[in-house]
C-alpha cells in the first residue's frame, strides 16, 4: 500500500519504475481501475504529482516522462470536448476513444513485463541446479558395441543427427520446459526394441521431427543401456546408420533402468 501525501495523492518512490508505462500500470493497479476504462483525469493528476515529486527532489527526469505527461493531458482535453451531434448513426470521421492507443501501449508493455518476470524466475530456478563438469570415461567402463565401432563413430552419428535437427528447426518456436530425462528415454528405447523384430536404426527411436533435447537425451540413454549390456550398438559401414539391438534375444537382458540417469 502506497503512503499518501498531505493532499491525498500517493507518495511514489522515484526508483520503483523503469519508465512512464511502468508508472501508469502501477497507478492503474493502485486505483483498482480497468485497464480498458482508465479514468484519465485521476491518472493524469497522480502522474503529474509524481513528476513534481521528482522535481522537488532535484532529480533528472527522462524526457519520455514529459512526453507521456503531454500525451495524458492531450487525451484528457479530448475527453472534455463536447461530442458533435450528428444525424447519421455511424460517423466515419469519428476518431474513436482517445484512450485506445494508450491502452494498446500499456497492454503490450504489460505482456513484455510478464515475460521478463517469467524468464527471471526461470533463471533463478536454474541457479539452484549444479551442472557436473565433463569428465573422462573410466577405463573400466566398456560399452556393448560391435567390433570396429570406435567412440569417434558414435560422435559422428550424434553430430549428423544434431545437424539434421538444426536444419529442420523452425525459425520461430515456443519456449517450453524440458521434459526429457535419460531414465524415461531408457524405458522408451527398451519398449520400442522389445516390439521390434530386430535391430532399429537410432533415427527410428526418435520422433518424426525431434527436438534437440530428445536427440541428445536419447543418445545418452542408448549409451547407458549399452554400458549396462542391455543393448548392442552396431554399424554396417563407416557412414551407415547407427543401429541398436536388444540383447534379450541373446539371453543378456537385465531390466535395470534405475541407475543414476536422471
Amino acid at each position: 500500500m502506497d503512503k499518501a501525501t498531505q493532499n491525498g495523492q500517493p507518495l511514489i518512490q522515484v526508483s520503483d519504475f523503469e519508465g512512464p508505462l511502468d508508472l501508469l500500470l502501477h497507478l492503474i493497479k493502485t486505483n483498482e481501475m480497468d485497464i480498458y476504462d482508465i479514468r484519465i483525469s485521476t491518472i493524469t493528476s497522480q502522474y503529474l504529482t509524481y513528476l513534481h515529486q521528482m522535481q522537488t527532489l532535484r532529480l533528472d527526469i527522462a524526457g519520455e516522462y514529459f512526453v507521456m505527461a503531454a500525451n495524458l493531458m492531450a487525451i484528457k482535453a479530448k475527453l472534455l470536448l463536447p461530442k458533435p451531434q450528428t444525424v447519421d448513426p455511424v460517423d466515419e470521421d469519428d476518431p474513436g476513444d482517445p484512450r485506445e492507443e494508450l491502452v494498446n501501449q500499456l497492454l503490450e508493455y504489460q505482456r513484455y513485463k510478464q515475460a521478463a518476470q517469467e524468464l527471471k524466475q526461470r533463471a533463478a530456478d536454474r541457479q539452484q541446479h549444479f551442472t557436473r563438469p565433463a569428465m573422462a570415461v573410466p577405463d573400466t567402463v566398456a560399452l556393448t558395441v560391435a567390433p570396429g565401432i570406435r567412440p569417434a563413430d558414435l560422435q559422428s552419428a550424434l553430430q549428423r543427427l544434431v545437424h539434421r535437427a538444426m536444419v529442420a528447426k523452425p525459425v520461430t518456436q515456443s519456449i517450453h520446459q524440458e521434459h526429457f530425462t535419460i531414465k524415461n528415454q531408457m524405458q522408451t528405447v527398451l519398449q520400442r526394441l522389445q516390439q521390434a523384430a530386430g535391430p532399429i536404426d537410432f533415427d527410428g527411436l526418435l520422433a518424426k521431427q525431434p527436438v534437440m533435447e530428445e536427440i541428445v537425451t536419447t543418445f545418452l540413454a542408448v549409451l547407458e543401456l549399452a554400458r549396462q549390456r542391455q543393448v548392442r550398438l552396431q554399424q554396417a559401414g563407416r557412414l551407415a546408420p547407427l543401429q541398436v539391438n536388444f540383447l534379450k534375444m541373446e539371453g543378456s537382458y537385465t531390466p535395470d533402468v534405475t541407475s543414476s540417469t536422471d
